[in-house]
């Protein structure tokens, strides 16, 4: 028997599983207010209560970095430590893994029904490696390679790798964000952070004026959702520049990643954000931004995209993570 948990700064979820005929078969599963507890242990406790029989592994999404086994999740005051865990519970593996990192684990494992295609690949060039990124509250990115029979994730932080403009709208955006910031990072365009930097750019600049609806919905509400709601629904022009932009970026950074690992295996989008602006993922803008990289573009074209369509492919990461850590 195996233990997951996708920890959080808001909730923490644990699910308790075994495999049958290759399959993961989910035990028991709980969720708890992570700010109820003042430890990970503690919930553990009480979540393998009424528990029998040994659990020959465990892996756990957490947010945040993980360096020699600890971890101190964001957002929470707790530290997180594999070898003390493993002593406590009696269990002989246990590991820790960022969000993104679980996330890319769970690649293979996903269902057609857990993904949506943006864009087919080419069965010719297709490998064993893949990119997840992730815009969310900021930019997550992660790899996987399958190679001789074992998955090697590759944790990264290239959310915060220096960002290189496309285009001249694009170098004026630089030049905005570095006098405001002092460097500017992918982070600081494709995140929910980052899209209000890009509207503030189109405003301030004077590309365009926004809408007054626009601007009292921002008084109260979360300033990157009312810029993706309103230029969907195509209600302010300076919106639709700005999610242009957004997407823009995204896909020439999502090209990027594969050509640094060579992960013509597909790019995995997850996060919050993709699903809810999939309509501009699946247009022109994003796709051209994605594709055109010159004399390398036949590796790009050969690569698939898909957005990842289940809120829980970190947990299931982390669940067929702890069956891989046990051969």
């Amino acid at each position: 028997m195996m233990l997951a948990g996708d920890v959080g700064g808001t909730k923490t979820l644990l699910s308790f599983f075994e495999i049958r005929d290759d399959q993961l078969v989910e035990l028991k599963r709980k969720k708890y207010a992570s700010n109820d507890y003042e430890s990970l242990e503690i919930i553990l406790t009480d979540f393998l209560s009424d528990v029998n029989g040994k659990i020959e592994s465990a892996a756990f999404k957490v947010p945040g970095p993980v360096i020699d086994g600890k971890a101190k999740p964001t957002n929470l005051k707790w530290s997180l430590d594999a070898k003390k865990i493993s002593s406590q519970f009696n269990i002989p593996i246990v590991n820790f893994l960022n969000d993104l990192s679980a996330a890319a684990f769970a690649v293979p494992y996903l269902t057609k029904t857990e993904i949506i295609e943006i864009k087919k690949g080419s069965e010719k060039l297709l490998s064993e490696r893949f990119t997840v990124i992730a815009p969310g509250t900021g930019l997550g990115e992660a790899f996987l390679i399958c190679e001789n029979g074992k998955k090697i994730v590759l944790s990264s932080e290239g959310g915060h790798s220096d960002f290189a403009p496309t285009n001249e709208m694009e170098a004026e955006l630089f030049k905005y964000l570095n006098k405001k910031f002092g460097r500017v990072s992918y982070e600081r365009i494709i995140s929910g952070s980052g899209l209000p930097n890009v509207f503030d750019f189109l405003v301030d600049c004077k590309y365009g004026v926004p809408e007054n609806k626009t601007l009292e919905r921002m008084k109260t509400e979360d300033r990157a959702v009312v810029i993706s709601e309103m230029a969907l629904n195509k209600n302010d022009k300076v919106c639709e520049d700005a999610l242009e932009i957004f997407v823009s970026v995204l896909g020439a950074h999502s090209s990027n990643c594969v050509l640094t690992n060579l992960t013509t295996g597909g790019v995995y989008l997850g996060g919050g954000i993709p699903f809810k602006i999939l309509p501009m993922l699946q247009g022109k803008i994003f796709l051209n931004s994605f594709l055109n990289k010159g004399r390398l573009s036949s590796l790009i074209e050969a690569t698939p995209i898909y957005l990842i369509n289940n809120n829980n492919a970190a947990l299931i990461g982390a669940a067929w993570y702890a069956v891989n850590s046990k051969k």
